[in-house]
């Protein structure tokens, strides 16, 4: 699946000199230098849905900042060296540069607030508080439609831990949403259809489920007569969540009998690893193939996809993105992290080839997909890892109101917070909302 262009060095080469063997030192050389079979994918060409759709697209670890923010702003820009790898779509994207979220602690936590902008200290006591994500509240209004109200994908399964999520999704609580990470087991959960007995053992689930929940209001209901006021302000909290559960369990009871999307796996590289460092260029485009697939179907309009969890990650030839994050500034590293920055924004850049590709109505399923992309924290000039100044783009969505073929540019110490570009994206999937988390309005300038 790879076609390996040079022999890397092992780390059993020695040096001999004078009778001893000395043990090389790690070397870049040392690195598999390898490329992708590129994906045999190819788009539907056509989209019978015209729904509109989003889906908001994490790396970490931030950029080399230096080579991403624009010299100049307005329409018309000159792309940065970095961005330069998405030149063919730059009248598809708004760069914005100086946003960030004031709440926010920094460092590799920033996956858990990039979609909520919380304070993870805000309740006293608790080491860690999060709240909903933006995503939340929008696959809350578009999930009564779909098989799926939201997919959260992510290159490690589960939900990770606190300050180290491995998902951007959290619900009404802040409780986090788990992540997948095998293409062929979430293609499976889309597509492949289930028998007979496969929809009446998950009917079985569900009412044992909903038993359950029945049992845990019931005695509830008598502890809650027992509590204090703060007691019952927490169990108040649970319960909101036992009622969040009961309505997804009656949703997914409504769709047991609703045959899945037809979809063949068809050029799809399923058995793709996340962590192996040769597969990620093949398991960057599935997981992207198989989100195209989900909203070209309608099974979803909602998706998060934290490409690596913070602290993680590597670039397109197994390069320890992590490690080039803490570059001190030094020149040799930022020109390594800036190849990995270039590497993440081609596939990017064919995943919105391929939403332009599909006609749509009178229009391309791009103009009505929005696509935000960046990273929760800033590596700076020196790898400090802060909350400011994160780097964003947001694409596609002109018919839904975006306006892009631009860079708006924000003071770092005097900028509308990040939730501002949230609550726009919120509003032009119709959600009618003014507010969100810490944003003082839509973004100006983003809405034509």
């Amino acid at each position: 699946m790879f076609h390996i262009q040079t022999q890397p060095l092992s780390r059993r080469h020695v040096l001999r000199a004078a009778g001893a063997a000395i043990a090389l030192p790690f070397l870049d050389a040392m690195l598999p230098h390898a490329l992708a079979a590129p994906s045999t994918f190819k788009s539907w060409g056509k989209s019978d849905v015209v729904k509109p759709r989003m889906i908001c697209c994490y790396v970490p670890n931030g950029v080399n900042i230096l080579d991403w923010v624009p010299t100049d702003a307005g329409a018309g820009y000159t792309l940065s060296p970095t961005l330069k790898a998405l030149e063919e779509h730059q009248t598809e994207f708004s760069v914005l540069t100086g946003l960030g979220h004031p709440a926010s602690p920094g460092g590799h936590s920033g996956a858990d607030t990039w979609l909520t902008a919380a304070n993870l200290k805000s309740k006293p006591g608790a080491d860690y508080t999060n709240s909903m994500s933006i995503d939340q509240l929008v696959a809350h209004v578009h999930g009564k439609e779909t098989r799926y109200p939201s997919l959260q994908l992510g290159d490690m399964s589960g939900t990770g831990g606190a300050g180290h999520s491995h998902t951007l999704s959290f619900d009404i609580n802040g409780t986090p949403l788990p992540s997948e990470n095998s293409p062929q087991r979430l293609f499976e959960r889309l597509f492949v259809p289930e028998s007979a007995g496969d929809r009446e053992l998950t009917q079985k689930r569900y009412v044992e489920r909903r038993s359950i929940l029945d049992d845990v209001a019931a005695d509830a209901a008598v502890l809650n007569r027992k509590l204090g006021v703060n007691d019952r302000r927490k169990l108040d909290e649970f319960l909101s969540s036992v009622r969040q559960t009961e309505k997804q369990v009656e949703r997914l009871q409504s769709w047991i009998d609703r045959p899945k999307a037809e979809v063949k796996n068809t050029g799809l590289q399923l058995s793709s690893k996340p962590g192996d460092a040769h597969d990620r260029p093949m398991w960057i485009d599935v997981m992207l193939e198989l989100s195209y697939l989900a909203m070209i179907t309608d099974t979803t309009r909602v998706i998060t996809f934290e490409w690596s969890r913070e602290a993680g990650g590597y670039g397109g030839g197994g390069e320890n993105h992590h490690e080039l994050s803490h570059h001190g500034g030094d020149a040799g590293m930022l020109a390594k992290l800036a190849v990995i920055d270039k590497f993440h924004l081609s596939r990017l850049g064919r995943f919105l080839s391929m939403l332009k590709s599909t006609e749509e109505a009178d229009e391309r399923m791009l103009d009505r997909t929005m696509v935000l992309y960046g990273s929760g924290m800033n590596s700076g000039k020196g790898g400090e890892h802060s909350p400011r100044n994160l780097p964003t783009l947001i694409a596609g969505g002109q018919k839904l109101g975006l306006k892009h073929g631009q860079h708006l540019a924000f003071d770092p110490d005097k900028h509308p917070p990040l939730s501002n570009v949230l609550l726009t994206m919120a509003q032009k999937m119709g959600v009618e909302t003014e507010k969100f988390a810490d944003a003082t309005g839509t973004l100006a300038g983003l809405v034509g």
